[in-house]
């Protein structure tokens, strides 16, 4: 069973996340009200997956997140926020979050989300995806009255790794994409270890930022 932190400073959300996440089994270990108290709890309950909100007081949960991962590298944190602020969520896949909802989330896709993250996956909702696209597309440079976009590059990937890496910019897990492509789930990792390696890109998230910026996936 999955073990669940949540990070939250309102109440009433955290006591509906806590009931829909305990409805579909998963374990909601503890619940933070604010960052210091988040991440004092990740290193008391070590729960597998933590749940925050970017915006709390005391300690805010990006500061919490980059406290969490100097302490605890290899903790899971899945950020929520109300608003999807293409910096905020750069911030986040930077200091490690494997995960970045907004709170208008339905609550059947935070559980789908958690058990994806719990299996290894890291997830980005299209919508914040395109956001972070719309600030790399159109970049600012000091001195530069505007931004230029480059020309596409020539793909570093195979055919098939465009094929992955285009059905995880979908939304489909490695498990969905195996299936897809009647490989093995193993098989789909192993390409995904090669394309994370060719486009300098730490997960999926990053990956799939990369080749959109040059021109090989589409977000649709």
């Amino acid at each position: 069973m999955t073990r669940v932190l949540l990070a939250d400073d309102h109440q009433l959300l955290r006591q509906a996340i806590r009931r829909t996440l305990e409805d579909a089994g998963i374990d909601v270990v503890g619940e933070a009200s604010d960052g210091e108290e988040a991440v004092r709890m990740v290193g008391e309950l070590t729960p597998d997956i933590t749940v925050m909100d970017v915006t709390m007081p005391n300690m805010d949960g990006l500061t919490a997140l980059e406290h969490v991962h100097a302490n605890h590298p290899d903790a899971k944190v899945m950020m929520l926020t109300m608003h999807g602020e293409p910096d905020v969520v750069n911030k986040a896949v930077q200091h490690g979050a494997v995960g970045f909802l907004t709170k208008d989330t339905e609550m059947d896709r935070l559980v789908e989300a958690i058990n994806n993250i719990a299996s290894g996956e890291v997830l980005l909702s299209p919508e914040l995806a395109a956001e972070m696209l719309k600030e790399f597309n159109h970049p600012t440079v000091a001195g530069s009255p505007e931004a230029t976009t480059a020309p596409p590059a020539t793909s570093p990937l195979t055919k098939r790794e465009v094929e992955i890496l285009q059905k995880v910019a979908d939304g489909n897990s490695t498990t969905q994409v195996a299936e897809e492509l009647f490989i093995s789930a193993k098989t789909v990792k192993n390409h995904l270890a090669s394309i994370y390696e060719k486009l300098d890109a730490r997960d999926r998230t990053q990956a799939v930022l990369s080749g959109v910026r040059i021109g090989i996936i589409t977000l649709r």
